[in-house]
């Protein structure tokens, strides 16, 4: 945690791009960003390729996602003439659960729904991050009630890395003015009132005042709506651990 405090300290009053720069020349390759595409995410893949910051940016297929997310990571290639990396989950686990439990089980229980995005996104991202040991996010602070005291720098034991938040005190605000200010592609589903974007099946539009990430799972309680990508998670511990 000394280390983790000291390393805070040479890169909290640097720019972001700087600090991308400080990291990437730190970690050399074992640094990575993973992207859902969503707005928060091409501002940082904006900051990476436009300033040629050596930094493998990748994201993870679940298999499930909106033809809008394709057509966004297929422009995001196309404007920076760069390709972006991507992890796919197992086969045999998709078809083992989708085969004894249907194509929305999802739906039936809080624990299904958890090993779908095990399954989907947790086990892919432990792969992904499997020579890294700095990973970087798009997360911002008032995104959630679970990610309020998001630091800028933190350990994250299920992966084994330390993960770095940039954005953690941006405001959706400041996202949307960068995004405008540089002319980076965005998803349009952002403008139909999708502020957060997920799989298909577990993705709404936000209604009028609510909550940022409400249309993230809805059917569940806004304490319990993380994927688990996010959360150090004990029970998967062994599994991520074998993995890596």
């Amino acid at each position: 945690m000394e280390e983790l405090n000291k390393l805070t300290e040479q890169i909290q009053n640097l720019s972001i791009e700087n600090q991308l720069k400080f990291l990437a020349e730190k970690y050399k390759d074992k640094i990575a960003f993973s992207t859902s595409f969503g707005q928060e995410d091409q501002v940082l893949t904006d900051l990476i390729f436009r300033n040629k910051i050596q930094i493998e940016i990748f994201t993870l297929d679940t298999g499930r996602m909106f033809e809008e997310t394709y057509k966004i990571w297929n422009k995001t290639n196309e404007k920076y003439e760069q390709k972006i990396k991507v992890y796919f989950p197992d086969k045999e686990q998709v078809e083992k659960m989708v085969s004894e439990k249907g194509v929305y089980s999802f739906y039936d229980s809080i624990e299904n729904r958890k090993e779908c995005c095990n399954i989907r996104k947790v086990y892919p991202l432990a792969r992904a991050l499997k020579s890294a040991d700095l990973w970087i996010t798009g997360l911002r602070a008032e995104q959630s009630v679970t990610r309020t005291e998001l630091a800028l720098l933190e350990p994250n034991d299920s992966f084994n890395v330390i993960k770095f938040n940039p954005l953690t005190k941006w405001t959706l605000n400041e996202v949307l003015l960068y995004l405008k200010k540089y002319n980076v592609p965005y998803n349009n589903l952002h403008d139909q009132g999708f502020l957060s974007i997920g799989c298909a099946p577990c993705t709404r539009a936000v209604n009028p005042g609510e909550d940022i990430r409400a249309g993230r799972w809805w059917w569940e309680n806004k304490d319990s709506k993380e994927c688990g990508l996010h959360i150090d998670q004990k029970t998967l511990s062994f599994n991520i651990k074998r993995i890596k």
